[in-house]
Order: C-alpha cells, then sequence, then structure tokens
C-alpha cells in the first residue's frame, strides 16, 4: 500500500522551494542529480530486485511527488506515475554489447574482449542516466535501472532528484531496498511526509527572529577568495571535475586531531580548512556546509532534510594577511567548535529566509563542504555480495570548490569537486596536498603556534571577483516597444505596490534591488504570481537574477504585451 504524501499539507519544504527557484532560474540542472549505484555479485532474482525497487518507491511517496506552483507558494502533489524500474542486460548475448550512444541510438559492439566491453556500456548507461533531466512539474523526480553485466554480476542504479533526495536518504532506500528484497515488508513510515514537512515549517517559523539575530552579525555576502591556481570565483553551477584526497592520511589526520583535542572529526576538518584558507591570505573566511535537518520523526525519510549554511571565521590578533602572529591549532579547534555549535541552534532556518536579501544561487559560498559520517551496517542482500558507491560524482559542481567526504566504518572517502573554469586543476590538488600535510603537522603538534604549521605561502595577487553577469535591461530599449509613457508608469506604480506590499517597505525606488531590500526566493514566486494575475505575463525567474528592481519588471511587462 501506497504512504500517503500528504497529510491535509500540500506544501513543499523550504529546501524544496529553494531548489526549486534555482532549477528555475537556470542555475540547477545536472548539479541536483543524486546517483546511487550498487554493485551486486552473486545469484540475483531479478524479479525481486524490480519488485524491492516498487516497494521502496511506494513506501516514500516523495520519489514520484510532482510540484507547481499556486498562490505564490510551492505545492507538492502526488505524482502522475511512479518512478521508473527498469531492467536491462547490458551483455546483450552471444557476445554483443548493446549500449545506448550519446544521441539516443542504439549501436552494437562485436565484444572481443566482453567484460571490458559491458564495464563501458555500463559506464555509458550511468552517463546517459545522470545526464538525463528531471522535470519537477511533472514528476517522478526519480528512476531506478538495473542492468546485467554478467550472469552473477548486476548494476542498480538510482538517480533522484535532489529535491527528493539527501546523503542519508541513500542509507534509508539501500536499507529498505534490502530489506524487500529479503522478502521483509516495509512498515509503513511513522510520519507522513506532508506531516514532517509542516512539523519542519512550524520550527522554522518559531525560530526565525532568532536566526535573523544571530545572522546579521555574521553574514556577509563575500563573493571574493584567494585561492592557488584561481582564475575567477564561481557561485553558480557548471560542469565540474574532481581531485583525489589521500583518503587514509586525511582519515588518520582527522582521527588523531579528534581524539587529542576532543573534538569530533567533523569540527576538525572544518578547523584544518579554515586554517588553510586564512593562510592562503583571506582575512575574514566563509565556509558553506551541508547540515542535516532530519529529527527522530524522520529519520526513516526520503527526502532532502538538509540545510547549507555558512560557517564564519575571522581570528582577530591572529592573522595578519601574510602571517600568524599568535594562537594554535588546538586553540583555534576550540573556537570552530563552538561557532559550529552556535551555528547548529538555527540549523533548520534557510539563510534567505532568515535575512533575506540573497539571490538564488547553487551555493552560499565559493568554497563548501559536506561531511557525512556513517555509523550503520552495511546493507546485506540475501546471497549476494554488494559494492555501494555512495559518493557517485554526477558531472557538476555548485560552486569553485566542494569537499566531499564520507566517513565510514570501512574507511573514509574524500575528494575535491572543482570548477575548472573557476580553479586549475593544479590549484586544486594544491589545496588537496596543503589540507593533508596541515591535518598530518596539527595531529601530532596541536599546541604548537600556527605559524610552525606546515602552512603555504600566502596567494599572490587580489581575488578577483566573480564576473557579473550582463544586465538584459536593454532589451526594452530597442525602440519597438508599443506601450506608452502613461501605461509604463501605472505599470510601474502598480509593481511598485506589489513589491512594498510583499516586502513590507514603505518607499521603494525603480532601481533599488529586491534583495537589498530582504527579498528571496519565495518573494519572486509570489510576484510572478500577482503579475500573471494582474497583468496575464508569465516573468521568468532568470529576470530576478538578471534584473531584481521594480524597473526590470516593468519593463518585461511592458515589452510583454
Amino acid at each position: 500500500m501506497t504512504a500517503p504524501l500528504v497529510d491535509e499539507w500540500d506544501r513543499a519544504s523550504l529546501a524544496q522551494h529553494g531548489m526549486w527557484v534555482t532549477e528555475r532560474a537556470g542555475a540547477g540542472g545536472r548539479v541536483y542529480a543524486m546517483p546511487l549505484a550498487v554493485r551486486l555479485d552473486g545469484p540475483l532474482d531479478v524479479d525481486a530486485m524490480l519488485a524491492a525497487c516498487a516497494a521502496v518507491a511506494a513506501r516514500h511517496p516523495v520519489l514520484a511527488a510532482a510540484m507547481t506552483e499556486r498562490d505564490g507558494l510551492l505545492r507538492l502533489l502526488p505524482g502522475r506515475t511512479p518512478p521508473p524500474v527498469r531492467f536491462t542486460d547490458l551483455t546483450g548475448g552471444a557476445g554483443t554489447v548493446e549500449t545506448a550512444g550519446t544521441a539516443g541510438t542504439i549501436r552494437t559492439t562485436e565484444a572481443a574482449d566482453a567484460a571490458d566491453a559491458v564495464e563501458a556500456a555500463a559506464a555509458e548507461l550511468v552517463e546517459a542516466e545522470v545526464a538525463r533531466p528531471f522535470d519537477l512539474e511533472t514528476g517522478p523526480p526519480a528512476r531506478f535501472t538495473l542492468a546485467r553485466l554478467a550472469p552473477e554480476r548486476h548494476l542498480l542504479l538510482l538517480v533522484a532528484h535532489h529535491a527528493v533526495f539527501d546523503g542519508m536518504s541513500k542509507d534509508v532506500v539501500l536499507a529498505d531496498l534490502a530489506a524487500a528484497y529479503g522478502g521483509r515488508a516495509l512498515a509503513p513510515l511513522a510520519v507522513p511526509y506532508g506531516e514532517a514537512v509542516r512539523a519542519e515549517q512550524d520550527r522554522v517559523d518559531a525560530g526565525l527572529a532568532a536566526a535573523a539575530e544571530f545572522w546579521r552579525e555574521r553574514w556577509h555576502d563575500d563573493r571574493e577568495i584567494l585561492l592557488p591556481g584561481l582564475v575567477a570565483p564561481s557561485l553558480r553551477a557548471a560542469p565540474g571535475e574532481t581531485a583525489g584526497l589521500d583518503a587514509a592520511a586525511l582519515g588518520s589526520g582527522l582521527a588523531a586531531v579528534a581524539e587529542r583535542l576532543g573534538v569530533t572529526r567533523f569540527e576538525a576538518l572544518m578547523t584544518a580548512l579554515h586554517v588553510l584558507l586564512h593562510a592562503y591570505g583571506n582575512e575574514r573566511v566563509a565556509v558553506a556546509a551541508d547540515l542535516s535537518t532530519r529529527t527522530e520523526g524522520t529519520r526513516d525519510h526520503v527526502g532532502p532534510f538538509v540545510n547549507e549554511l555558512p560557517v564564519v571565521s575571522a581570528p582577530h590578533g591572529t592573522f595578519t594577511g601574510s602571517a600568524w602572529k599568535s594562537g594554535t591549532f588546538a586553540g583555534f579547534a576550540r573556537e570552530t567548535r563552538e561557532e559550529l555549535r552556535a551555528v547548529y541552534r538555527h540549523r533548520e532556518v534557510p539563510l534567505a529566509r532568515a535575512l533575506g536579501g540573497i539571490s538564488p544561487r547553487s551555493a552560499l559560498t565559493p568554497v563548501s563542504v559536506s561531511y557525512r559520517r556513517r555509523t550503520g551496517p552495511a546493507p546485506a542482500f540475501d546471497g549476494l555480495d554488494a559494492s555501494v558507491d555512495r559518493a557517485m560524482f554526477n558531472g557538476a559542481v555548485r560552486n569553485t570548490l566542494h569537499l566531499q567526504v564520507v566517513d565510514a566504518p570501512e574507511g573514509l572517502s574524500a575528494r575535491l569537486l572543482f570548477n575548472p573554469r573557476a580553479i586549475g586543476r593544479a590549484g586544486c590538488e594544491s589545496v588537496a596536498a596543503d589540507l593533508v600535510a596541515l591535518l598530518r603537522d596539527a595531529a601530532a603538534r596541536p599546541d604548537a603556534p600556527l605559524g610552525e604549521l606546515p602552512l603555504p605561502p600566502r596567494v599572490q595577487g587580489p581575488a578577483v571577483a566573480a564576473p557579473a553577469v550582463p544586465d538584459p535591461a536593454g532589451k526594452a530599449a530597442d525602440g519597438e516597444m508599443t506601450t506608452g509613457p502613461d501605461d509604463t508608469a501605472e505599470i510601474t506604480a502598480e509593481v511598485t505596490a506589489i513589491w512594498r506590499e510583499l516586502l513590507g517597505v514603505d518607499v521603494i525606488e525603480p532601481d533599488d534591488d529586491l534583495f537589498d531590500l530582504g527579498g528571496h526566493s519565495l518573494t519572486i514566486t509570489q510576484i510572478i504570481s500577482r503579475v500573471r494575475d494582474r497583468y496575464g505575463v508569465e516573468l521568468s525567474f532568470e529576470l530576478f537574477i538578471d534584473t531584481p528592481t521594480v524597473a526590470g519588471v516593468t519593463g518585461e511587462i511592458a515589452g510583454s504585451r
């Protein structure tokens, strides 16, 4: 029996709304594709595994959800169709392998080396599934594919949109898949998804004022940063590449620092990263971190129960921009721990909701971190050996540099994702090496002065600001507008009135920036809804990224009539 998606509550969560807006603004796409791959060795029962995938989709109806904007709010509705569950045989039989070509065609390769050909076919299949876009308005935002690679070797691939999935959702799905494949019934969720979202929204509303006060002193939308090999910092999703880290050295360094200083491994990692960024010459550092917002009631749910928040440090009196003057790694770790614990008190409130004035984007800061500690056992599929890739790369990066770490009982895996147009590979590899070296020495001498640790030299030259987005407002100055001056003045007055009502601001000038006035993604949705109702004009989200002013909106309306 399919679990209810909503229980008298159909509003999407704030995380889903943020991703919806980012997608509509053209800044999402592949960066939100979350692939999960499981290699299964042994005598697999294909029908049982396909049935297990369907059972998981039924237990978690958010995997079939559709999203629609109505009355200025994003609504989450039951999808028209369940997530597709597909089986494909990549062995092709009789020495042939069928693979999906990049243009969507099918080509057959005579396999001199069948194993290599099948692996190539599997890689091509994964690439095609990750690259295939989701339509959040129609759904479903997830799909399963089971591929046969050999008589007793299979690949199970789940690709889900981040709007319905997060890192911990992978563990939930794996546990449910293993149980269902073993013939065990999946119990209904204790709390329907809609109820979980409503409870989260209530907590956000209750904590909004405190979060706003907390972030008002800390947050500055600094887009500049100094990094080795930097071309220009980026806060937009883009095709990405990966650079490896010495995971064993990183893991042992984190474990040693955490044990010696009495901090968590995540706190040790954030300390080292902040120290490193200060050493590169950044006086004030803000690193965005993915923080789980799960509660006891949502631990078994699939969904985006995560919030990105910045962790800020500005070590007054210890760093001059060219050298460390005082302080130790241990002391800095204690400061970082306290700052993180202060941030945790507001972990459910999105920064844009607390402060406003933050434009839709795929990342808050040029450098970000996702760290996930997995403590539970690996999933056990009856009669099969399973190997899981929980940190599968989707081929995109949401900013300049993103550090991804999965800390599991079987070991730590880590890598850097980077935008090659923002930072060179050599620079990214320098960051990786510098981080490992710093942790190794800090583990051995945590109370040594910071200036005595193996810190890299300051990066020469000023940080390069992100290139400005061209202003498309000029398109209304081509002399082809048929709207007269009186009509334009009327539209300007009407749009200004809409902004004043939604923003709670008495005086708004035509060139005032929506985000400077405290607007956020929800405000954009509401303005679009009001303009649609009043003028029958569908404004694009891109307009509010490029020209977030009354004048810009007025010009778009006038040019569309």
